[in-house]
């Protein structure tokens, strides 16, 4: 399915952001008003987080909170009890959607995430088995990002041409990520109940009781990433308009796609290291954003700001809905997922494309 026919502007105004003779970044007006709207709602997102329910902190105190002034509950609230979650969920949902504007923009497939390839499958897979195997001596944050690049190595291997041919990858990652789904289903029926209540809210992806430690792993994985990202997002610019147009640009576009996978799953696992595999943010967040604007492109900042919003969202829901207690975050998501596909079937259906 072409740009056009998938109902993006394919043309408009643009320029580049331009950082010394190497990092060239697609910047379109469109695009840098939709990032602003998108940062005043997840600022507001955010606020909410932090001032409502019970032991949130009152708004006309949360200005001298945020500025070094918290003391007793407030102190608590924000420093030990939603702090750290919400920097956490701002860190993991950027680097989810970073991580599915990649995949998708090197699949060209509106579908693809590295949900679909395996990774957090293979997380979820290797968080069981060390909570199953080495109780109280692997965190299983650790066993969860060691099973992402285990699956992840599998699919490399599986393919016969590593990371480069999209169509191989998808096809060998569903396989991979059966695999280690079936693993995390036996894991949780073997062990304990308890045991298993906290193994499956793990692998379900959740923000509870999350440290400043896991805040500085996120945001250490996109100070890293993100320059990189930048790197290739005029390459990724260019590939959409096909490989062989992208070569003859000298864009290298087979480096470019290998590339992207790479950074893709490195932002992807940092994610599920901290939160474990949180599925649908990835999926949706680069979709989400490139209809909102409505012309072509990675979108790569727009889908990290946008996936962002989705996860502080889904947790402030976690959070505060009355109906559901202390469900994990990933439940929340997966519904946003849900509702956004059939939203996309009912589109298509309606447009006569399915």
């Amino acid at each position: 399915m072409t740009a056009d026919q998938a109902g993006f502007r394919t043309a408009s105004p643009r320029g580049f952001l331009t950082l010394g003779r190497t990092v060239a970044v697609p910047v379109r007006r469109v695009s840098v008003i939709t990032a602003l709207v998108l940062l005043l709602l997840t600022a507001g997102a955010a606020i909410a987080t932090l001032s409502l329910g019970r032991l949130g902190i009152p708004l006309a105190d949360l200005a001298g909170a945020l500025t070094g002034g918290a003391e007793g509950k407030d102190a608590f609230v924000l420093e030990r009890l939603r702090g750290p979650r919400l920097v956490v969920a701002l860190g993991t949902g950027a680097a989810l959607g970073l991580s599915g504007a990649l995949f998708q923009s090197v699949t060209r497939n509106p579908l693809g995430s590295p949900d679909v390839i395996g990774l957090g499958s293979g997380a979820g897979a290797g968080a069981a088995i060390v909570a199953l195997m080495l109780p109280d001596t692997v965190p299983v944050s650790l066993g969860a990002l060691l099973g992402g690049v285990l699956a992840m190595v599998l699919v490399h291997v599986s393919t016969g041409t590593g990371f480069r041919n999209p169509a191989r990858l998808v096809v060998a990652g569903i396989g991979v990520a059966a695999i280690c789904t079936a693993v995390t289903q036996y894991v949780v029926y073997a062990m304990e109940r308890d045991r298993a209540a906290v193994l499956a809210a793990y692998v379900n992806g959740s923000l509870s009781a999350r440290s400043w430690d896991d805040a500085g792993t996120i945001w250490l994985v996109l100070l890293v990433a993100a320059p990189l990202c930048a790197l290739i997002a005029r390459r990724l610019d260019i590939g959409e308009m096909g490989d062989d147009i992208a070569a003859g640009l000298g864009s290298e576009p087979q480096k470019t796609k290998t590339l992207a996978v790479v950074l893709a799953i490195v932002l992807c696992a940092g994610a599920v290291s901290v939160a474990g595999p949180i599925a649908f943010i990835s999926l949706t967040a680069a979709q989400i954003a490139k209809r909102i604007t409505r012309v072509s492109g990675p979108h790569l900042l727009l889908s990290a700001v946008t996936g962002s919003l989705l996860l502080v969202l889904a947790d402030l829901a976690a959070q505060q809905l009355p109906l559901f207690d202390n469900l994990p975050v990933g439940i929340y998501t997966m519904a946003i997922g849900g509702a956004y596909l059939g939203y996309l079937l009912t589109r298509e259906w309606r447009r006569g494309v399915l």
